[in-house]
């Protein structure tokens, strides 16, 4: 089967019709173009995944600086809670110059991050930026902060019967 028409009478049967430039430039446009499904398609796509950020925003939890209310957790010591669940906490505290917090275990890992200052635990130095790991159940010196600190804590809700 020829998928060409027959040439016309008198014309050389290897010569084909070719079309003039501004008509295959024409062509060659219109099928670049999306059509307007695909330009409805695209619009759809664009609203649904903005939809879809907008609900894995609210599934995030956000606390800025100037949020949550911080609680008084002992002498010299408050605690501001970030999240709970599962009996883990994620809390900051602030330990004010001089204040001590007192030997103590933890039921599960507790990590700890110095935010600002620095902590003495133990004859351990953690400056800002450092990290400190308070493994399970092993007795966890005292905690000293001489200049005042801010740190974030991961672990187990403290409780007053944890403390030596």
């Amino acid at each position: 089967m020829n998928d060409h028409p027959a040439p016309p009478p008198g014309a050389d049967p290897d010569e084909r019709a070719v079309l003039d430039a501004d008509i295959a430039d024409w062509l060659n446009a219109a099928a670049a173009t999306p059509t307007a499904d695909e330009v409805s398609v695209a619009r759809v796509k664009r609203r649904l995944l903005a939809r879809v950020a907008e609900d894995q925003r609210r599934q995030h939890l956000t606390v800025q600086a100037d949020e949550g209310q911080w609680q008084p957790f002992g002498r010299g010591l408050s605690l501001k809670l970030l999240h709970q669940r599962d009996g883990v906490m994620s809390y900051l505290v602030r330990l004010a110059p001089g204040a001590v917090l007192p030997a103590h275990r933890h039921p599960i890992d507790e990590e700890c991050v110095v935010l600002e200052g620095s902590l003495r635990i133990g004859e351990l130095e953690v400056g800002a930026g450092g990290f400190h790991l308070g493994r399970q159940e092993v007795l966890h010196m005292p905690i000293v902060s001489e200049g005042g600190a801010l740190i974030f804590l991961r672990g187990a809700a403290p409780e007053a019967s944890s403390l030596l």
